[in-house]
Formats: structure tokens, C-alpha cells, sequence
């Protein structure tokens, strides 16, 4: 297994964005962090947002010019799309795709539109990815701080020959290079991207607590000490080991957890689930599972709706809705959201 090329500051060339018009499509978590830190770069930065959009006033806020995202894509030479997945293609092929040139920038920071084919720009447009591995608030709030935080670059495609450069500057520019980039390609960032949320963050880690959850419930256990015990208590040990790894979690837990995780984990994801994420990795780098998030979200959302409501009912929600409200903490940083 080789080692990652992670590139710094003294790797960037911060110049080659002083003459670029800048357009931010989009601000929410990621594009609010991009737009702010680009323009207290000083560099020549815009907001493009559709009309009648609930970010307008944070965008005003902030003293970045807002327009319409025709108006920006027709200003700028560097378009950033940060706006979700399901959106990118329709905005893309009616407001920003007339108006580019040759030469121009696109930037996204998620390979999946790209890489499955739904934005196909022309081989005269550079095509790039910067890619933070944080939500934008931690971006802002890192950056701001003198900072920073991981991010992935990639170049899809090369017209100008500055295509690297410029994914790195930008990098720069949201303090990426103080904590380190990596090179990828879109189709490496979006398979792993879109693996990880499946089987690890999103759907096995939900997938797990309920699991747990049940199996407490139905063997008698009250349904508060379950949800204590697999979901509760789940943040103590992913902070653990989001600051010093498995082995640091490992060394801050009793060693009658640790004991337990080493002999009883395996027989919980073992080879069943290894089988079952190889799959779920094959579907997904085949174009299966896009293929299919694709006509879902582009026709009536029915079983994603479905699956939706069938999460939100169940009796770990309820309870864990009763217990957080006894939480005056998670009251507090609601409050300060």
C-alpha cells in the first residue's frame, strides 16, 4: 500500500487566482464556506442563487455580490457548483453551460454528476475538484482560525494546462494546504464517497444501532437503556476515535470493552458484510446504484419518501426524541446554530 503525495502551502501558487472572476453557484454548508473564505482572500468572488432563495440574506450579510447564477456564470471564468447532487445537472444544462467559454472552470467538490456523465462540459472548459473532507461550518470555522482542513483535488479535465494549479490555489485559498491535500481522480472520490456513506457512515452505522436497539427491546430490556447503550453512547466512541484512531479508542476504553470489541466484533461484521460491501462497492462503481438514485430522485422520490417516513417511525426515534430533551446541552447547540 503507498503512501498518499499530500501537498502544502509551499506546494500552491496562490497567484494564478488573482485574475480570476469567481463564481460561487450556491451557499449552503459548503458554498457559505467557500464564497466567505474566497472573498476574505481578496479575490474577485460572486454568488450565484436561484430567485427568491433563503440564502440571499446571509449572502448580502456576508458583503459578497448576489445575483442570479445565469448572471454569475456569464461574469465569471471560474465556476464553483456547490449546490446538491440532484440539482447540478438541470442548473448546470440551463444556466451555466450557455454562457461558458473556452478556457473557463468548472469546480465542483463531489465527483458524482461528473463522473456518472449528467455534466458533460465541452473539452474546451477545465474541469476540476476540491473536495474539503469536513462540513462547510468547520471549513469556515478552521480556515478562520488560521487552520484548515483536509481536502481532495482532481482534474477531470485539462484544457488550459493549468487545471492543477488552479484546483491547489483554491485549495490554498480555503486553507486546505495548511493541513495537507491529496491528488485523486473524480472517479476514485466519488466510488469512495459514495461507498463509505453507504456502508459505514450512513447505512451500516444506522443500520447497526437499530439492529442493536431491537435486539435489547425484544430480548426485554428497557427501550432507554438500549438507545443509552447503541446510539447514546456511539458519539464517546467515534470521538475517540476520530482524535487518536482505532488503537487510541482502544486505549481509552476499559479493558473489558476492548476485550469485547476484539473478540465479539468480527462476529457481528464479518464475512457476510464483507460480501455485502464488496457488492454494494460494485454496484456502485458499475453505475448501478447512481443509476437508480438517478430516475428516484428525478421522477416522483416515492420510495425514497417511503423509505424516509418508515426511518423517522421508528421506536428508536421516539425514544430518543423523550431522552434528548432531558439534554440541556443539545438544547444549547441548537440554540447556537
Amino acid at each position: 500500500m503507498s503512501e498518499a503525495r499530500i501537498l502544502t502551502v509551499d506546494d500552491a501558487k496562490p497567484e494564478v487566482l488573482a485574475s480570476k472572476k469567481i463564481a460561487v453557484i450556491g451557499f449552503g454548508s459548503q458554498g457559505g464556506a467557500h464564497a466567505k473564505l474566497l472573498n476574505e482572500a481578496g479575490l474577485d468572488v460572486r454568488v450565484g442563487l436561484k430567485p427568491g432563495s433563503s440564502s440571499a440574506d446571509a449572502v448580502k450579510k456576508a458583503g459578497i455580490p448576489l445575483m442570479s447564477v445565469a448572471q454569475a456564470a456569464q461574469q465569471a471564468d471560474l465556476i464553483s457548483i456547490l449546490l446538491p447532487d440532484t440539482v447540478q445537472a438541470q442548473v448546470f444544462k440551463e444556466e451555466i453551460e450557455p454562457y461558458l467559454r473556452p478556457g473557463d472552470t468548472l469546480l465542483f467538490a463531489h465527483g458524482f454528476n461528473v463522473h456518472f456523465g449528467q455534466i458533460d462540459a465541452a473539452k474546451d472548459i477545465d474541469v476540476i475538484m476540491v473536495a474539503p473532507k469536513s462540513p462547510g461550518q468547520m471549513l469556515y470555522r478552521e480556515a478562520s482560525q488560521g487552520n484548515g482542513v483536509p481536502a481532495l483535488i482532481a482534474v477531470h479535465q485539462d484544457a488550459s494546462g493549468q487545471a492543477h494549479d488552479v484546483a491547489l490555489a483554491y485549495a490554498h485559498a480555503i486553507g486546505s494546504t495548511r493541513a495537507g491535500v491529496l491528488e485523486t481522480t473524480f472517479a476514485e472520490e466519488t466510488e469512495t464517497d459514495l461507498f463509505g456513506e453507504q456502508a459505514v457512515l450512513c447505512g451500516g452505522l444506522t443500520s447497526l444501532i437499530q439492529n442493536g436497539f431491537e435486539t435489547l427491546v425484544e430480548a426485554g430490556y428497557q427501550p432507554e437503556l438500549a438507545y443509552f447503550e447503541c446510539l447514546h453512547e456511539m458519539k464517546l466512541i467515534v470521538d475517540l476515535a476520530y482524535q487518536g484512531g482505532l488503537s487510541g479508542m482502544r486505549k481509552d476504553v476499559s479493558d473489558t470493552a476492548e476485550w469485547g470489541d476484539y473478540v465479539s466484533g468480527p462476529r457481528v461484521v464479518g464475512a457476510a458484510s464483507r460480501q455485502a460491501m464488496k457488492d454494494i462497492l460494485a454496484e456502485i462503481r458499475s453505475g448501478e446504484f447512481a443509476k437508480k438514485w438517478i430516475e428516484e430522485s428525478q421522477g416522483d422520490a416515492s420510495e425514497f419518501q417511503c423509505l424516509r417516513e418508515e426511518g423517522r417511525s421508528h421506536p428508536i426515534e421516539e425514544v430518543g426524541a423523550r431522552l434528548r430533551g432531558r439534554m440541556a446541552w443539545l438544547r444549547q447547540g441548537k440554540e447556537k446554530a
